[in-house]
């Protein structure tokens, strides 16, 4: 049975274990976990730095990897939202390729499970394919295209049935592109789904508009011809909209999150307790140059997952870049804080607990090193390499 040892073994749901030793089976299947004076004998092999379980991304969008480079950064989300449809129509064969290469480099990158975001059908047989776990969102939105609500639900039921297994659901894109009609029938759509993944106040325009009918929005709806008839202004922030319309009972993902605040959290926590707040801070920065203020999410509980977004509001895939990102603005947070989100969190979110997200005997989550001191401070130069 392969035998590895580390400086230090982070098994996220206990304490750092110094000297740790996992041993496996030849899957990966973790038989036991000890310490190198509990180690009797056999084949060890020692590494320097610490040992986690692999990371789990909670939002990507796959099927969006050929726009790589291709989108200016600090656009704001309106203008990048224009671009994103712009440049939708290439080849499918640039757009495969762009696919194939990504997943390659989140397994690399030591991901081992993902959230990914589809409009269409394309990135599915990769997805299948591939050593990653992936759960697919069926994306809808109803407000911006000339398609009748239930033409949409019933294009995003076709993409559902060609998906053979059941990490899988229809979910809106956001509450500024989703009517109470469409959230209806989603509810509806997902009877046998586990968890539900939604983009959640990216930008102080989203809140404006829900608030006041006023702002960035608002004026999308009007470069899109849109005579905004499904929208009303209810004076309150965008993520009512959400909660007030979906069922509850469900794991719901919130993504990005930027300009939510303390009575947001509290808000979500009355809905359901099983809320999780995924930060893709790289496509923040990227997009709105703006961060979450993570100690708020902190201090009133929430719990938080990471996510890496897509190519096209990113130079990379890699969680292990993001929790960099998150240090370096939020030095005061641990190295430890951030791994839970990185990896427990996003299994529980995605309902891979039982396999992934930490090291625990009869789990499968994947190994890797990280090359940093028992402290368990990244460097800008830490490096990770995938054993598992």
């Amino acid at each position: 049975m392969p035998k590895f040892s580390a400086d230090y073994v982070f098994p996220v749901t206990a304490p750092p274990l110094k000297n740790g030793v996992i041993t496996t089976d030849d899957s990966g299947k973790i038989i036991e976990i000890s310490t190198r004076d509990q180690h009797r004998g056999g084949d060890l092999k020692i590494y320097q730095g610490v040992i986690i379980p692999g990371f789990i991304n909670t939002h990507c969008h796959l099927e969006l990897s050929h726009l790589h480079g291709r989108i200016a950064r600090h656009t704001g989300l309106s203008e990048f939202v224009m671009h994103i449809n712009k440049l939708r129509h290439v080849s499918e064969e640039e757009i495969m390729e762009a696919i194939v290469a990504a997943d390659d480099a989140m397994y690399r990158n030591g991901i081992v499970a993902v959230g990914d975001i589809s409009n269409l059908p394309i990135s599915l047989p990769v997805k299948s394919g591939s050593p990653i776990d992936y759960y697919t969102f069926i994306e809808t939105l109803d407000v911006f295209i000339k398609e009748k609500t239930t033409e949409v639900i019933e294009k995003a039921n076709r993409i559902s049935e060609t998906i053979n297994h059941k990490n899988k659901s229809i979910v809106p894109h956001a509450p500024y592109t989703v009517s109470a009609g469409l959230l209806r029938l989603i509810n509806a759509a997902n009877d046998h789904s586990k968890v539900i993944s939604v983009h959640n106040q990216e930008t102080p325009e989203e809140n404006d508009f829900f608030r006041f009918g006023t702002g960035e929005i608002r004026e999308l709806y009007g470069m899109l011809n849109n005579p905004l008839e499904t929208f009303s202004v209810t004076g309150k922030n965008s993520i009512h909209h959400i909660l007030s319309h979906l069922k509850p009972k469900k794991s719901l993902i919130l993504v990005h999150n930027t300009t939510s605040a303390a009575g947001d959290i509290q808000a979500a926590k009355d809905w359901d307790k099983n809320v999780f707040w995924a930060t893709c801070p790289i496509a923040n920065l990227y997009i709105e140059d703006r961060l979450p203020d993570y100690d708020v999410f902190i201090s009133n509980g929430a719990t938080m997952t990471i996510g890496t977004d897509s190519l096209a509001s990113n130079h990379q895939l890699s969680i292990l870049e993001e929790i960099k990102t998150i240090l370096k603005y939020f030095p005061h947070l641990s190295f430890e804080t951030l791994l839970k989100w990185a990896t427990i969190n996003g299994a529980r979110a995605l309902g891979f607990e039982d396999r992934l997200g930490s090291l625990e005997v009869g789990k499968q989550p994947g190994l890797l090193v990280l090359d940093i001191k028992e402290s368990g401070q990244l460097r800008e130069d830490t490096k990770i390499e995938r054993i598992v």
